[in-house]
């Protein structure tokens, strides 16, 4: 099986603009670790991020509010380590720049100082406008997140799929232009209908990257335990499982304790 990479260079905020301009897709799937961030980088893909996700499929929680910094900043490092040719993202967690533009420059510069990610992501559009562009001055890039948005999903009351009506369609429109416009390089459009998120993706000379949002975008993201299907109990729509991991770990670790009890392991030629 070929895998496409353009070329060895690192990939950088200009370049994902110069796929879209050339019309190349952008592929993205989050890390959270050193092996399996090593293992997609040589894979070819074009970004990582090391998403607040990382709440629900590393640390068991239900929504990804708990997460913290200092939390970020660890998964943040220990993916760098790994990473010599995508682009790596780490998301600005819940409460580290809402309504407060300083303390989100603050968390901006930490993640960039500690962990040496390439840009940092957040959610939300003209509400969290002063934390962008104060982000932003610092010479920070900034990947942009609408659409479904998990950090509010208090608010929303469910992950159904966002803007389907006229209003919030207008909203997140609007949104996405004043993104844009404040100097973000890419957005993360979440499951929003396919045509909607097709129309922000050719008024935009940016990358729209879709999580559920249709094939009319400019590049995919989806969760690295989703997609290995080490993560059975979550089967949206949008998901396609390219691996059935969580079957094949059962299947080793059964057959481990199996030889183990047996004296089966270790073997004559597996002992010094």
């Amino acid at each position: 099986m070929s895998v496409h990479t353009e070329d060895s260079r690192k990939v950088t905020t200009r370049r994902l603009i110069e796929m879209k301009q050339r019309g190349e897709k952008i592929s993205m799937l989050t890390a959270y670790d050193y092996t399996m961030a090593s293992i997609i980088d040589k894979a070819g893909i074009d970004a990582i991020l090391v998403g607040d996700s990382a709440s629900n499929v590393m640390a068991g929680n239900v929504t990804t509010l708990p997460i913290t910094l200092d939390q970020m900043i660890y998964h943040g490092k220990s993916v760098f380590r790994a990473v010599k040719r995508a682009l790596l993202v780490v998301d600005l967690p819940f409460g580290t720049y809402q309504g407060n533009s300083k303390i989100a420059l603050e968390s901006a510069i930490r993640i960039m100082k500690e962990t040496h990610a390439d840009c940092v992501k957040l959610e939300g559009g003209k509400e969290i406008l002063e934390s962008v562009n104060r982000i932003l001055s610092a010479g920070i890039p900034i990947m942009g997140h609408l659409g479904l948005m998990p950090q509010s999903i208090n608010k929303f009351g469910s992950y159904a799929v966002r803007a389907k009506e006229e209003e919030e369609a207008k909203k997140l429109i609007e949104d996405a232009h004043l993104l844009e416009d404040a100097g973000c390089f890419a957005i993360v459009i979440e499951k929003v209908p396919a045509n909607l998120a097709g129309q922000i993706a050719s008024e935009l000379s940016i990358p729209i990257i879709g999580i559920g949002a249709g094939r009319y975008v400019d590049g995919q993201v989806l969760v690295m335990h989703d997609m290995l299907g080490l993560n059975k109990g979550f089967s949206p729509r949008f998901l396609r499982r390219y691996a059935n991991l969580e079957e094949n770990i059962t299947q080793a670790v059964q057959q481990y304790v199996t030889d183990v009890k047996s004296s089966d392991f270790p073997n004559e030629q597996e002992q010094y």
